[in-house]
Order: C-alpha cells, then sequence, then structure tokens
C-alpha cells in the first residue's frame, strides 16, 4: 500500500513499506509553507527555489539521498529512473533541462512530470514505460498548459491522473500560472471531490480497458 500527499505546487509525499520519497520541495516563494516534512529519498527535477528546496525535508533515517539528474538508482528497495526532457520547446536553450522522474514503490509505478514543456519524443516514453500514478503540471507559464497536458496524458496513458503545478486561490506568488478548472475544462470535468490522502495498491488502480481516471488532491500546505 502506498500513500500519497500533496503538499502544494509540485510537491508530493510518497510513503511505502520501502520508504518515503518527496518530489520538488519548494521554498516560500510560491505563496505556501512546505513546513518540514520527513523523507528518506527527495528529487529534483531541475534546480530552481520553487523545486529545489532540500533543505526543508527532515531525514527520516540518518539522512536524505537526492536525486537530481537522469539515470537509475536504488534506495533502500525503492527504484526510481531519471529521464532527460526540457523546461522550454527549444531543448533546453532557454531555460535548460527537466528531469522527469518514474519511481517504483510498493508495486505502484508513478511518474513525476517536473517542470516538462514539451510534449514527449518516442525514446523518452519508452524509457518511462507503463505508469500506474501520473503527476503532471498543468498551469501553463514555463511548463505546460491545459491542453499540451491533455496529449501528455494520452501519449503516457496512465491509471491514473493527479494535477499539479496551477494557481491556487490566493498564492499570489503563482500569478502567471492557470487555474486548475481550466484543465478539468479540457478533459470535460465539471464537478469533483478534492482528496485529502490516497492509499493506492494494484487492488483499487483502474484495470486494464477502463478510463483514466482524475484525481484532484487538497493541498496540505
Amino acid at each position: 500500500m502506498a500513500d500519497v500527499q500533496y503538499l502544494g505546487h509540485s510537491c508530493f509525499r510518497l510513503r511505502g513499506r520501502d520508504g518515503i520519497v518527496i518530489t520538488d520541495p519548494y521554498d516560500r516563494s510560491v505563496g505556501l509553507d512546505l513546513g518540514r516534512p520527513t523523507a528518506h529519498i527527495v528529487t529534483v527535477s531541475h534546480h530552481h527555489p520553487d523545486h529545489d528546496n532540500v533543505a526543508a525535508v527532515r531525514p527520516a533515517r540518518d539522512r536524505v539521498m537526492v536525486i537530481d539528474g537522469p539515470g537509475e538508482y536504488e534506495v533502500g528497495g525503492v527504484l526510481i529512473t531519471g529521464v532527460r526532457t526540457f523546461h522550454d520547446k527549444q531543448k533546453g536553450a532557454e531555460l535548460g533541462r527537466n528531469t522527469v522522474y518514474v519511481i517504483h514503490l510498493d508495486d505502484i509505478v508513478f511518474c513525476h512530470l517536473g517542470d516538462l514543456a514539451h510534449e514527449l519524443t518516442a525514446q523518452q516514453l519508452e524509457e518511462i514505460g507503463s505508469v500506474d500514478v501520473l503527476f503532471v503540471p498543468v498551469g501553463g507559464g514555463e511548463t505546460i498548459g491545459p491542453a499540451e497536458a491533455a496529449s501528455v496524458i494520452s501519449q503516457i496513458e496512465p491509471r491514473i491522473v493527479i494535477p499539479m503545478h496551477y494557481a491556487i486561490e490566493g498564492q499570489s506568488a503563482m500569478k502567471n500560472l492557470a487555474p486548475l478548472d481550466k484543465f478539468l475544462h479540457e478533459l470535460g470535468i465539471k464537478e469533483y471531490t478534492p482528496e485529502e490522502r490516497l492509499s493506492l495498491n494494484a487492488g483499487n488502480l483502474p484495470g486494464d480497458g477502463e478510463q483514466t481516471r482524475i484525481i484532484v488532491m487538497r493541498p496540505a500546505a
């Protein structure tokens, strides 16, 4: 059983029997307070204060293992693959590189797209592989927006999609991001109930041939 908590912006806390992973911790420039969450592993999609505030994360054991680039990693039974992508549509010429992470935790395959700013190539899709839960940026700005996010979801074909990196009411620091409703409108979703936490296992994921499930999570921060 893997537990998922949304800490706001692009930051999630994934807790399984083999460890705790935090993705893209942010600083207060985002307009939210991350607090001091604990983890064994931190993934950083790119180095910017709203995605790489590793100092905010307290070690769950002796230290926090920081993963901040492409490659294959194994930390205490948690398998992670970093896939090289870009933070702009000019192959990094403007904003540099971005790393997509595929995280194997408790028999669930999570994929965190970071600040992806383009649709994926065939090679990138092959490196990512099959995905159970996709964390996708949907707010535009320096990442993909609602329409592009829908296209990337179609490329990856995950079982569950959890949107991230969108404007939150009262979060004045992220005015350049589109609100969540624009992404949901793109997918034809009119009503939803935000989830505080998710507990996932192979038995409660959508089955083969079922429609991808869109889950909105309420930020804990």
